[in-house]
Formats: C-alpha cells, structure tokens, sequence
C-alpha cells in the first residue's frame, strides 16, 4: 500500500468534507478513521480512485458520527441534503488547511502537530513519537488545538509568514521517534511551493534543502557533533545543494527578498565552497547584513559576529560581538571560538566550558565540553 499517496491525499479529503457542511474537527476526525479503513482493506485491493475512495468512507464516517450525537441533529438534517458523495472535487483545499493549522490563536506546538496531522498525514502516534511525548498528551493538545480552529472562516488571505514559521519549526526538530521531521516538513513545503509561487515559500524550500544535504555529514561515527568546517564535504548530498541553488535563484530573481531568501544564499555560499578555507566569507557578512536589516534578529547579528570574525579576523568579530547581549543563545560559544582563534587558548578553554554547561542539546554539550579538554591538555602538556 502507498503511504505516502495516503498523506498528500488528507488535506484534500478534510476539505471536500469541510466544504459540505463538517467543520473542521468532524472533518479531521472522519478523514483519520477512513485513513485506519484504508489500511485494513486497501492491500487486499487498492482502490482505481484513491481519493474518491477515501472522500466516500470519510464522509459516511461523518455522518455515522453526526447522527451519534443527538446534539448536533440540526446539522445531521443538512448533511443529509447534500449531493450523493462520489470521486473527489477538483477543487485544492491544501493551501487553505495551511493556513488554518497555522491560525494566530494556536501556540507554537500546536500549530506544527495540527500541521503535521491534518496536512502531514501523520497519525497521532506517530507525532507523539517524534516529540518525545505520551500519545495521550500528543491527543489531548491536537483535540485543543482543531477545537480552536473549528469555527475559524477564512474571509481574507492567511498569513504565509507564520506557515512558514510553523513549517521551520518542524524542520529543526531533525529525527525522532519514527518520523524523519526534516524530510516530512521538505516534503510539506515542496508541497506548498507547488501551490503559490511565494518567493518565500521558495527560499524556505531552498533553505531547508540546503542544510539538509550536510546531514550525513554532522556527526560522526560514534554520533559525535561535526562542525561545519571539519565536516567531510564529500559525504554532503550534491544533489539536493543543486536543486537547493537552482530554487534560490528562482526565487531571488522575483527581486522581492526576503529573510529565508536571504538565509538560504548564506547556506549557498557554505555550500559552493570545496572546503572550509575556500568559503567566501565577505559575501556572508554581506548576506548577513542583508538579514540583520530584514529582521533585525539578535541571533541573526550573533552569526554575522562569527563571520565577521573569520572575514576580517577574530578580534574584528570580538568587536563585534562586544555590542550583543551576552545572555544569548551560543554567545559565549561563539566568544570561545574566536578567543581560539586569537590565540588566547585559556580565555577559549574557559569560555568552551561555560558554554558547555548552558548547552541546549546534549551532542552540542559534548562537543563544547571535548574543545575545553582540548586546549586545556594542550596547556598542559
């Protein structure tokens, strides 16, 4: 059975259904049981139209559940009105589920599980699997979250920023559990290119696969944390970085930038180097300062410091740096690395240690941890 075909099929199924007369929750729901039906019967006979399939048992889901509940007995009259449920309209409602399971109201993490399961195919096991978290917990906050959403109408255009946003956030979870989150929100957003020609919507595509053709390359054998300037380039995926340029470029040329535009040509450039020392570090600083007046994002000025320092010198990026808050993420790790490369070993050592203790993820500590080894054997010997 095509499980992947079973997934790009959801959004279109939850919105035929949503069109004649379920909300959206109802909707969810039905599409989820018949998704369960597809599995059992499909392998003993696929169906020649999948999607009509799937709107057909969806649909008598709905009503089955409808008429359960005597509550909603108003609406039971209505459905039953509607035209006989046959092969699926022509009509997309992907895009319009988008935007609806990345409302405003919605918290971040309600949005991404929404996302994945009404968009994404995803059940709510699956979810919980890859978030780390109890499947009853994964249930509770997708029940609040399509309950938030179930009378939202759409009168005016969604907000593509904050899909995108809702996209990236699942893209940086990486892998866990049994869900490969990084492949799934490249897959989402291919998708929503496919949809609108958002010059965003490209740079984000662009972005992701970008960063996703160095991940062989990240860690090591023993699983180990590989920076980007000691990674073994050739393990990186050549295929997904031409296809990564070839977007951005599309996307650049709409001359409307933006910040994942400008994100993505910072990973280009990573890209286009054969090696660390041939990295075009100016016109990272200069597609750092591009994305600083864009956004003006304190992360965004912590990198630039970083690349500043290899452009111009590390004491150029000490200065740099000097004018950031020190409380941010990866400030003192940064402040290491150039106290290495200005060669004051002990401030380094010290600086990796600190860092190390305020880590947000356990490969990223005992990467810092094993540079404060490093230089402090090296005083020592």
């Amino acid at each position: 059975m095509n499980e992947s075909l079973l997934r790009e099929l959801v959004p279109a199924v939850i919105g035929v259904l949503v069109r004649r007369g379920a909300d959206f929750a109802a909707a969810e729901d039905a599409v989820q049981d018949a998704l369960v039906e597809a599995v059992r019967v499909w392998p003993e006979g696929p169906p020649r139209d999948p999607k009509g399939w799937l709107v057909t048992v969806a649909w008598r889901k709905f009503l089955d559940a409808a008429r359960a509940d005597t509550s909603r007995r108003h609406r039971e009259v209505r459905v039953e009105t509607e035209p006989v449920p046959g092969p699926g309209e022509a009509v997309d409602d992907t895009l319009r589920l988008y935007f609806l399971c990345a409302h405003p109201s919605l918290t971040p993490a309600s949005a991404v599980a929404l996302t994945l399961r009404a968009v994404g195919g995803l059940t709510t096991r699956q979810i919980a699997r890859a978030y780390l978290v109890p499947e009853a917990t994964m249930a509770q906050r997708i029940s609040r979250a399509k309950r938030t959403v179930s009378g939202v109408r759409f009168n005016e255009p969604g907000d593509v920023a904050t899909v995108l946003r809702v996209l990236y956030l699942v893209f940086n979870e990486g892998y866990s559990g049994d869900v490969d989150l990084a492949a799934e929100a490249i897959r989402l957003t291919r998708q929503l290119a496919a949809k609108t020609k958002h010059e965003e919507v490209a740079g984000l595509l662009a972005l992701m696969l970008l960063h996703h053709a160095r991940r062989p390359a990240r860690t090591g054998p023993d699983g180990r944390l590989v920076p980007l300037a000691e990674q073994d380039r050739g393990l990186w995926n050549t295929r997904l970085i031409a296809e990564g340029v070839d977007v951005l470029q599309a996307a650049l040329a709409r001359d409307r930038l933006g910040e994942f535009q400008a994100q993505a040509a910072i990973a280009a450039l990573h890209a286009d180097a054969r090696t660390a020392e041939e990295t075009d570090w100016v016109q990272i600083v200069e597609w750092y300062d591009e994305l600083v007046r864009l956004t003006d994002n304190p992360v965004a000025r912590l990198n630039r410091a970083v690349a500043v320092g290899e452009a111009d010198g590390p004491r150029a990026g000490l200065a740099a740096l000097a004018e950031l808050d020190p409380a941010l993420p990866r400030h003192t790790a940064a402040a290491a690395y150039l106290h290495q490369r200005d060669g004051d070993p002990v401030t380094a050592a010290r600086l990796y240690a600190e860092a190390a203790r305020s880590a947000p993820s356990l490969p990223e500590r005992d990467h810092l941890t094993r540079q404060a080894a490093r230089l402090n054997a090296q005083l020592r010997s």
